[in-house]
């Protein structure tokens, strides 16, 4: 079986992962979720994963930003709107695609760490991967101003030091 790992500018490559996004995370999948109103940011890059037999299978979005930590500037890397294709789960794909976004976070030498967040079905996976929780308070931008981000739970990976108490402000839409 052949893979293809395609990392591509967040913007210009919506359209290829949209479809898939739509599939696992669309109207219908977020409907009750506590965090269904939330205004997204959109992925600086995107890591697509495909297989000739299936088109397109796996999506992690990377994002790059400037954010406070007890008050102190840090560019990180984060991972997020991360999907696979229902059918196609528990073949490695996501793993595959995160290792690839981590890849390259670490290559932009000016990110102090990575963070994501998930829902609690998702912990044992990302914590199986290196990633670790971060204990502290989350804030963010919304349409309606500056809240606190507690609708997942943040997981940090430690590319030159991952903090796991404080403040986080991600100076932006959450991811």
């Amino acid at each position: 079986m052949s893979i293809e790992i395609d990392i591509l500018n967040g913007d210009a490559s919506w359209r290829i992962a949209e479809p898939l996004h739509q599939a696992v995370w669309g109207p219908d999948m977020i409907a009750g979720k506590p965090w269904a109103h939330v205004k997204w940011a959109n992925a600086d890059l995107r890591v697509l994963i495909e297989t000739p037999e299936d088109g397109l299978v796996c999506h992690v979005g990377i994002y790059f930003r400037t954010i406070t930590w007890n008050g102190q500037k840090l560019h990180v890397g984060g991972i997020g709107g991360v999907c696979t294709r229902e059918d196609r789960r528990n073949r490695g794909y996501a793993t595959m695609a995160i290792d690839a976004a981590v890849h390259t976070m670490r290559a932009n030498e000016a990110v102090r760490f990575a963070i994501l967040f998930c829902e609690p079905h998702n912990f044992a996976f990302y914590q199986s991967r290196s990633w670790l929780p971060f204990n502290g308070e989350v804030y963010c931008e919304q349409p309606e101003g500056r809240i606190r981000f507690d609708y997942m739970a943040p997981y940090v990976f430690n590319v030159v030091r991952a903090p796991t108490l404080g403040t986080i402000d991600l100076c932006g839409l959450p991811w």
